[in-house]
């Protein structure tokens, strides 16, 4: 097939390696949003990956400043269309980042744009600048904002949530799947 995979031949190859290699893995992947496509996507979904990871990492709101040339909106379809492939088999996850000049009303609003799908798993971290030509933190959230992160995202129904100011969407994955 000549239609462009965005990656999607990569996550198939490392998949299936690891199955082969240590069949009792599990597996959590993450992944870009292969700009929306669903041909990719379903490459991907087809090798059962434990986890499905897409992390939107910001706010509706704060997309075009802090990922220009995605969609919040298109990740959280992928997100929707990750769940109804893969189906009780394949764990879906994503993350957000505080610290980009969001509030707090806005994260719970993702949450639920996230949730209504039926994303499983969520991880929040502070957002910390890598370099100087990246983006600069807006403000650190407290310990206890993170708390309360938490609780509003498992009122949602997230099945699994971790926030805190060094949680990565990496972080406790050998728990997640």
């Amino acid at each position: 097939d000549d239609l462009p995979d965005y990656g999607a031949g990569a996550f198939v190859g490392v998949v299936r390696s690891i199955r082969q290699l240590a069949p009792g893995c599990k597996v959590e992947l993450l992944t870009p949003d292969f700009r929306g496509q669903e041909m990719p996507l379903a490459k991907v979904i087809a090798e059962r990956p434990d986890v499905f990871n897409h992390n939107v990492e910001t706010v509706p709101r704060l997309y075009p400043i802090a990922r220009r040339g995605s969609d919040f909106m298109r990740s959280a379809r992928v997100l929707r269309m990750a769940k109804e492939m893969g189906g009780e088999e394949v764990v879906t996850k994503s993350g957000l980042m505080v610290g980009l000049g969001e509030e707090f009303d806005e994260m719970v609003e993702a949450f639920g744009i996230l949730r209504a799908p039926g994303v499983q798993v969520l991880t929040v971290g502070q957002y910390l600048r890598p370099t100087e030509n990246h983006l600069p933190v807006a403000r650190y959230w407290h310990p206890e904002e993170f708390d309360a992160l938490e609780r509003a995202a498992r009122g949602i129904g997230f099945e699994s949530v971790a926030a805190g100011p060094l949680v990565r969407s990496s972080y406790h994955a050998d728990e997640s799947a």
